[in-house]
């Protein structure tokens, strides 16, 4: 068993790259500037030079708001390399794993977000990643596509590390209270992953299709900034006091792109078919020195 992983130097990408080796698989881990997944000849002579069974790409471009004036960009990384990928795995039926995001809603539903929910991407962000997830589809049967949200860990750069790093110098912070989902804890993400590898290798064949998976309990990312910084507390990271937190609305804090309201995936169909729990974020957060 083979896996070619695009990506590895994100937050998923790292981790699932140390979890294979853990397992003791074969694989290729490449990063961004190791293979442009945009660049479809590139991919192509790598795809066909390594063989892999599977293809796990991890490679995104999740620049929210950046994405509205670099439009271009996110479409090749986020609409075409995924397109690249999955017809390379087609040409030699290998397996694409690809990860996508809860932006492909927009958000203003209630509840939990199911697999077959009607899609509605509220900016370029959004768009361009529904784009990869057809793309993925239209260029291979074998697929799983696994939508996620609110990704945290201690490799790249996410909501954890930066409320760290402003609390350290800010005795106040506002924190959005309006919006609400499943932090996700990118380890939890790449274990994930190597479960589908594990059934893939065992049984080769899979379930395919679109998959939820996220974390739970659900809260508001005020409520997540409490988690964190109680969690700072516990453990002493700061020499003094954890900021004073401000519950403020979406519209206290404009941004380029829209966010979703709801970002809330039901992860039912990840749990009956592959027995895989929600992440457990809480548990992710004790280690949370690992993170500054």
């Amino acid at each position: 068993m083979k896996v070619l992983i695009t990506g590895a130097n994100g937050q998923v990408g790292f981790c699932l790259t140390k979890k294979l080796q853990q397992e003791g698989l074969e694989f290729l881990s490449l990063t961004r500037e190791e293979l442009d997944i945009g660049d479809s000849v590139k991919v192509f002579d790598v795809v066909k030079k390594y063989s892999p069974d599977i293809i796990v790409n991890a490679a995104a471009y999740t620049a929210v708001d950046k994405a509205e004036s670099e439009v271009d960009l996110a479409y090749r990384v986020n609409r075409d390399g995924p397109g690249n990928l999955a017809e390379s795995a087609s040409i030699i039926n290998a397996a694409i794993f690809h990860i996508s995001t809860d932006y492909v809603f927009n958000g203003q539903a209630q509840g939990l977000y199911k697999e077959d929910d009607e899609t509605a991407p509220q900016g370029v962000y959004g768009e361009s990643k529904l784009e990869g997830e057809r793309a993925v589809v239209m260029a291979s049967p074998r697929h799983i596509i696994l939508r996620t949200a609110w990704v945290f860990g201690e490799h790249g750069n996410n909501f954890v590390k930066t409320m760290i790093r402003l609390g350290r110098d800010r005795d106040q912070l506002g924190i959005v209270a309006d919006q609400f989902g499943g932090p996700t804890y990118a380890g939890d993400i790449a274990e994930a992953l190597v479960e589908l590898v594990r059934r893939y290798k065992k049984e080769k064949q899979l379930p395919w299709g679109i998959y939820h998976f996220s974390g739970f309990p659900h809260v508001s990312w005020y409520e997540f900034a409490e988690h964190i910084f109680a969690e700072v507390s516990r453990q002493g990271i700061y020499a003094k006091q954890t900021p004073l937190l401000k519950a403020i609305t979406t519209n206290d804090y404009p941004t380029p792109a829209r966010r979703p309201a709801n970002s809330k995936l039901n992860c039912i169909k990840i749990q009956k078919n592959f027995n895989v729990e929600m992440s457990d974020w809480k548990t992710a957060l004790k280690n949370i020195k690992s993170y500054s």
